[in-house]
């Protein structure tokens, strides 16, 4: 049997602004200037969503659910899933987390 080897491939974390582009609005034919026109809202609001310069905020995850026959949770949830996967790789974060002393459940405070 061959042996497998063990080093993994590392993919960046994708962006909801990517999901955005890539998922939506590239099968529609529409550009990011165009799909802010019909949202009502500034291009550079979503552009810098695109470009991953700005979080999904709640409000622009209603507006594309609506929009786009999603739900906002789906947009809430790819922004949360993007920003777990990036504090993961944080070497800082790391260091932080090894120096977290568990809490017990059950104990009171000291």
């Amino acid at each position: 049997m061959p042996m497998m080897s063990k080093s993994a491939i590392t993919i960046e974390p994708i962006t909801p602004g990517e999901i955005l582009k890539v998922e939506f609005l590239e099968p529609l034919g529409l550009s990011a200037t165009a799909f802010a026109a019909r949202l009502g809202v500034p291009a550079n609001r979503i552009t810098r969503v695109i470009s991953g310069a700005s979080r999904i905020t709640a409000e622009t995850a209603l507006m594309l659910a609506a929009a786009l026959g999603t739900t906002p949770e789906f947009w809430m949830n790819l922004q949360a899933e993007f920003d777990l996967e990036t504090a993961r790789r944080d070497v800082g974060m790391q260091a932080r987390l090894s120096g977290v002393t568990p809490v017990k459940t059950g104990v009171a405070a000291e």
